[in-house]
């Protein structure tokens, strides 16, 4: 009769969680895809801003940075660059898996300061070309780049990149910060008679006292608010789904 160890070592089946050790908290852990994108990201809103700046021509355009869309563009490349500092250290110091975000809900801040473009863009400025004289053109390269391109990157690397789960039910209040800071700054700065562009005292059309007036502003100003932080809420709402669904896995 032949005996058995007790313990004999039996061959290790694969495990499930192998396959997924690609994505851990709704997000992927992969350093080097996080890293490539960022880069990618990074010069494609650089090329936006020198674009609408002309920064590099015999007459910048430096106006240009009085408008949210253009601010927006540049936290956004303040923070990309981050990010990718932050990666790259990351990558040296514990190798190439893991996530390299500095702070999850300041991601979402910037995302939600860019969404505020791309949406204003797409539901206020584009239909009011079609109302208003003048010879612009809506969705040139240039107005592509800082007003759809850069929003999609900042959302898509945060649904990528950004570990879920770290967002707070207040946050879309206070992602409104940011823009009612530069509606303090907008409106002060044309109402004490600065200009924008040429004999233009407003930002942009839903800001003209002149043809809305002080009602209409205000109304203006109170639906972008809900429908902005009903928007911020379909972040967090997706930031707990995909928490939960990946919880627990490696």
């Amino acid at each position: 009769m032949t005996s058995h160890p007790p313990h004999a070592a039996q061959p290790a089946a694969p495990s499930a969680p192998a396959r997924l050790s690609l994505i851990s908290d709704g997000a992927l852990t992969s350093r080097l895809a996080a890293l490539a994108f960022r880069v990618i990201s990074l010069a494609l809103i650089l090329t936006g801003l020198i674009r609408i700046t002309g920064v590099f021509t015999a007459e910048p355009t430096w106006g240009a940075l009085r408008y949210y869309t253009v601010l927006s563009n540049l936290l956004c490349l303040v923070w990309v660059v981050l990010l990718i500092v932050r990666t790259l250290r990351d990558i040296a110091e514990t190798g190439p898996r893991g996530f390299s975000t500095p702070s999850a809900r300041w991601s979402g801040t910037v995302m939600m300061a860019i969404t505020v473009t791309f949406l204003v863009y797409l539901i206020v400025l584009v239909p009011a070309t079609f109302q208003q004289e003048g010879d612009y053109v809506p969705f040139s390269l240039t107005d592509n780049l800082i007003h759809i391109i850069t929003p999609i990157l900042l959302i898509l690397d945060w649904l990528l990149f950004v570990p879920k789960g770290r967002l707070r039910w207040t946050d879309p209040l206070l992602w409104t910060l940011l823009p009612y800071a530069y509606l303090v700054y907008a409106i002060s700065y044309g109402t004490s008679g600065g200009e924008f562009a040429g004999g233009v005292n407003y930002a942009y059309p839903f800001l003209d006292f002149a043809r809305h007036g002080v009602g209409g502003v205000a109304l203006w100003i109170v639906v972008l608010t809900i429908a902005l932080v009903g928007v911020g809420y379909v972040y967090i709402v997706l930031d707990r789904l995909l928490a939960r669904a990946f919880r627990g896995r490696p």
